[in-house]
């Protein structure tokens, strides 16, 4: 009778906690070494639409104001690699159609933390690019974007990046170079 009831209890109430459960953004790992480039080929098409991007401007994130909200409305893809001690990474997303408006922001987090947007209560770093508002002097800018200063000193991290499109671009291909330097 045990063996029913039980059988019968976790058959009844397994869809209630289904349901109260967050799905999981699909995050793509990325084995990476020391001193070395990794080139990977992705699509917008492949990520989810972030509705909530509060957690950016969230003071113990810091990684974009509100006010630049709109270049983060689109798809996001995410990756995750680890960033051995004493080195530094430099992400760059070259979009497949130059017109593409994409925006890129890569944080670190502890090894072990398992914390992804939009759940990000806090990081160590966040860094980002986008297209910018009005032309900056002595600078020009092209459909690339590239974040660097993401750096570990006497301990790794995890790096996630986040690849955009802005103004709710929902597809689109481009390259991910991503360069780590380790002494």
């Amino acid at each position: 009778m045990k063996k029913i009831t039980g059988t019968f209890f976790l058959s009844f109430l397994m869809p209630f906690f289904l349901l109260s459960q967050s799905p999981e953004r699909k995050v793509i790992k990325i084995e990476a070494l020391p001193n070395q480039e990794i080139v990977l080929q992705g699509d917008l098409a492949d990520g989810a639409l972030m509705p909530d991007l509060s957690w950016a401007w969230n003071s113990s994130v810091a990684c974009f104001p509100a006010t630049q909200k709109q270049k983060f409305t689109g798809n996001h893809v995410l990756y995750t690699l680890e960033l051995p001690k004493y080195s530094e990474m430099e992400v760059t997303v070259i979009p497949d159609d130059p017109n593409a408006n994409l925006s890129v922001y890569a944080y670190e987090i502890g090894l072990n933390s398992r914390k992804i947007v939009p759940n990000l209560p806090s990081c160590i770093r966040c860094e980002v690019a986008h297209k910018w508002d009005r032309p900056h002097r002595g600078r020009t800018q092209d459909h690339t974007r590239v974040v660097s200063n993401l750096v570990a000193i006497n301990r790794p991290y995890q790096v996630v990046i986040g690849v955009v499109g802005a103004n709710g671009l929902a597809k689109g291909g481009f390259k991910l170079q991503i360069k780590i330097k380790s002494r």
